[in-house]
């Protein structure tokens, strides 16, 4: 089935990139609820899911929102309002929505799901002016769990395939960038011009921009494209990033560089290569030998030089490498 997105001059002329947040949360819950996870991001997804499913009510109530297949609430992906919004921003967007939108967005869930809502949706569908913060919570306490330990890796891999688009506009121009999203969106420049998608759940029809575009490379919608089209909203085009494949391979940590320890010492450099996936210190005090109060010492030190970050999971605290620590390490792939 196809959409046609109309496209003016103007529109094109006003056509951005933007990050968003609020678009790997929606995605990456949507992995989670497949049967099986799609292979880029099983590595991830053993990972995480251990953490989420401790997390009790708060995870639950968000994943009902978010179902391995259809409709996708149109005010969980608020437009963004500059190229790399943080979280924060995109959650203060969502609280304030009014009730009307949000209300309209779950009847379509209730109606995919045989005409009843989850139960644990039924509150905020009833109150939405007084459930959004609880919802804002519950995507936040997601956030720490799920996506902020690797959110330095994502959000270098999301800025490179901005950084190449930016590159293709200025050598090829708008139009090639945008017949080269992806396998399912050609562009066609006859007549007034259209963006033409093959969607798996969408009617045939045609739609006017009239607010240009906004283009938003993610990580977690691959291998499909999404929109969000909601006038009088710009339509927002989330497509898979380049290098997915690549996103989650282990990186070298049989040992740290020598010339990596030399300037940090060789317990440091150590603990950094330790850390392709994020870690407590714990965990990483049992595989390096170190001691626990000799491993915190450490990440404090690299925390304060900004090589690693910190995230509450639970009663425990998970560290991560940071991108310039990545860079580091592995300075060829930087």
């Amino acid at each position: 089935m196809r959409t046609e997105l109309a496209l003016s001059a103007d529109d094109l002329a006003r056509t951005r990139f933007a990050v968003s947040p609020m678009w790997e949360v929606v995605t990456s819950l949507r992995v989670l609820a497949q049967p099986a996870v799609p292979a880029p991001h099983r590595r991830w997804a053993a990972q995480v899911r251990p953490r989420l499913a401790a997390a009790g009510p708060a995870v639950r109530r968000l994943a009902a929102m978010v179902p391995p297949t259809g409709h996708l609430p149109d005010f969980l992906t608020p437009v963004p309002g500059t190229a790399a919004p943080a979280l924060a921003d995109e959650l203060a967007a969502i609280t304030a929505t009014s009730p009307g939108p949000v209300r309209a967005d779950l009847a379509v869930l209730a109606a995919e799901r045989g005409g009843r809502l989850p139960a644990v949706l039924e509150a905020l569908h009833r109150d939405p002016a007084a459930r959004l913060p609880r919802l804002a919570a519950d995507i936040e306490t997601y956030w720490e769990l799920a996506l902020a330990p690797y959110w330095a890796r994502i959000r270098a891999l999301l800025d490179a395939d901005v950084l190449h688009r930016a590159r293709q506009a200025v050598g090829h121009g708008t139009a090639r960038v945008l017949d080269d999203l992806h396998g399912t969106v050609r562009w066609d420049g006859s007549g007034h011009g259209a963006l033409r998608l093959e969607q798996r759940h969408c009617a045939v029809e045609r739609l006017d921009a009239a607010a240009g575009l906004v283009l938003v490379p993610s990580v977690f919608a691959w291998p499909r494209v999404l929109t969000r089209t909601l006038p009088p909203d710009p339509p927002q085009l989330a497509y898979p990033a380049r290098g997915i494949a690549t996103l989650w391979e282990p990186r070298p940590a049989a040992g740290a560089p020598d010339a990596l320890a030399a300037v940090l010492g060789r317990s440091r450099a150590r603990l950094l290569a330790e850390l392709d996936a994020p870690a407590s210190t714990t965990e990483l005090a049992r595989r390096t030998g170190l001691s626990a109060a000799g491993v915190s010492q450490h990440l404090t030190a690299l925390r304060a030089a900004g090589l690693t970050s910190a995230h509450r999971a639970g009663h425990a605290v998970l560290y991560a490498r940071t991108a310039l620590a990545d860079a580091l390490l592995d300075p060829d792939r930087s």
